[in-house]
């Protein structure tokens, strides 16, 4: 057997009761409440709550409630009516109220005072839960803009790191010979700039690597499309991520090979802006034309601006070399090889200096070649290349053997011992970018020990060793 929903209680005895009634739920339940008559006219209307309705709103009384709403909700009130008049009882509905000349929203419930009785409805302004619900989305949204904001910076950041330590080799396509290769390469696999070129690129690698190598050059060659693997390099090796991209010079396709560390940033590694602040040399990406689109710290301090922002927009041209025809003949030879092997110019800072400087560049986005990454050093501050700290080893250990005969070889061996180890230690000063925990790292010593031994061969600062002295 169904059991029957019971009858509303019969209300009727405080149908006389209405507008006290309307102004005791006002004051203690809601912000306003309204009496209705059964044919929807408002009899009666009583104010309260904290935040006041408008006095206009006592002059609905003789006005059907519908009309004192916006037309969109007045579907709301006639549901809520039929509601209140058939089950006693309403839902609650949101419905904006006309006052003033502003829509005011206001959640309304309502109950019937009798069968034939007045509708009292009570209402809570939302004007307040609108304003915190404003508010919130309002945080949220800084906050998104706020981790854009970040991620951007982030990313920015990211090229800029890359264009300063990425190994870019520029290869031949079809015979997989190194054309081109920048300084950062020629660190990595410890070998020099010009010991490059002609060499394949699979045997810079670990034997077990090298199929994966190939296999990368071949796709990247048929495809048309860049491809990347990870791999290990010969030299020390260290996991790398090698892609290659293909790209058209002088008429021949060629391949542009970006070899980095595969995890270099990770969440628990220096943060990557840390990194660039710290990096020594000016970075700076551009636009193919020549139009700067970011740049780091060390070079807006070269240039005599105090925020790198400002130089974004400018023209690389009018701070980069004796004319424009400087700055146009490196984009030259970024856009026939892909990159640009350092060449000396002079640089222009804001307050007249002029200032010698190294510059070399390479293309970032290998798809459009529409970036270019420049690498400015101050030739002042540049360290002796590997090769002059060879010969200088070279020459000194040549005057020693002047003194067999004079010495004995123990005392001989000594002295090349020295002069090996000022060696080693000048180049992996060089090598780490005068960063001593890297050049520590290489050595396998400690930063303490790596400091001690600078000291007692008077590289302290990262300094090139003096030449060996002649001995009689």
């Amino acid at each position: 057997m169904t059991k029957r929903p019971a009858s509303p209680a019969d209300l009727g005895a405080l149908s006389q009761m209405a507008p006290d009634l309307a102004q005791t739920f006002a004051s203690v339940t809601g912000d306003i409440a309204l009496v209705i008559d059964v044919s929807g006219v408002i009899r009666n209307v009583a104010v309260g709550g904290t935040q006041p309705l408008p006095a206009s709103a006592e002059q609905w009384v003789g006005r059907r409630w519908t009309d004192t709403a916006s037309a969109e909700t007045r579907s709301k009130i006639d549901a809520l009516m039929q509601e209140a008049v058939d089950a006693g009882v309403s839902r609650r509905r949101e419905v904006n109220q006309q006052l003033g000349g502003a829509e005011v929203p206001v959640a309304y419930a309502a109950i019937r005072l009798g069968e034939y009785g007045p509708v009292l409805a009570v209402g809570r302004d939302l004007r307040a839960v609108g304003a915190i619900q404003q508010r919130f989305v309002e945080a949220q949204q800084q906050m998104e803009r706020e981790y854009w904001r970040k991620r951007q910076a982030e990313s920015r950041y990211r090229m800029l790191f890359h264009a300063a330590t990425d190994a870019v080799l520029v290869v031949d396509a079809k015979s997989l010979q190194i054309v081109e290769a920048n300084r950062a390469a020629a660190q990595l696999f410890g070998l020099e700039v010009e010991a490059l070129p002609g060499r394949l690129v699979p045997a810079l690698f670990e034997r077990s690597s090298r199929p994966g190598i190939e296999a990368l050059l071949q796709q990247a060659r048929e495809s048309g499309h860049p491809a990347e693997v990870r791999a290990r390099t010969d030299a020390r090796g260290a996991l790398v991520s090698v892609s290659a991209a293909p790209f058209r010079a002088d008429g021949a396709l060629h391949l542009m090979v970006r070899v980095r560390a595969a995890d270099p940033l990770d969440s628990h590694a220096t943060p990557v802006a840390e990194l660039v602040e710290r990096i020594p040399d000016g970075i700076v990406i551009t636009d193919a034309a020549g139009q700067i689109v970011m740049a780091n710290p060390a070079f807006a301090e070269l240039c005599g601006i105090r925020d790198e922002v400002l130089l974004r927009g400018m023209s690389l041209a009018q701070w980069l070399g004796d004319s424009d025809d400087d700055l146009a003949a490196i984009l030259a030879l970024v856009r026939n090889r892909g990159i640009a092997p350092q060449r000396a110019v002079v640089l222009r800072s804001s307050d007249a200096r002029r200032i010698e400087v190294e510059v070399s560049a390479a293309l970032l986005d290998e798809t459009d070649l529409q970036q270019v990454g420049f690498t400015i050093r101050p030739l002042a501050e540049r360290p002796p290349s590997t090769r002059s700290l060879l010969d200088e080893l070279s020459r000194a250990v040549q005057r020693l053997s002047l003194q067999m005969g004079c010495e004995p070889l123990p005392g001989l061996l000594r002295q090349v011992c020295e002069l090996a180890e000022r060696h080693f230690i000048a180049a992996a000063v060089e090598r780490a970018g005068a960063d001593l925990d890297v050049a520590a790292e290489l050595l396998g010593v400690s930063r303490h020990s790596l400091e001690l031994r600078l000291q007692r061969h008077g590289l302290a600062g990262g300094d090139a060793p003096p030449p060996a002295p002649e001995r009689d």
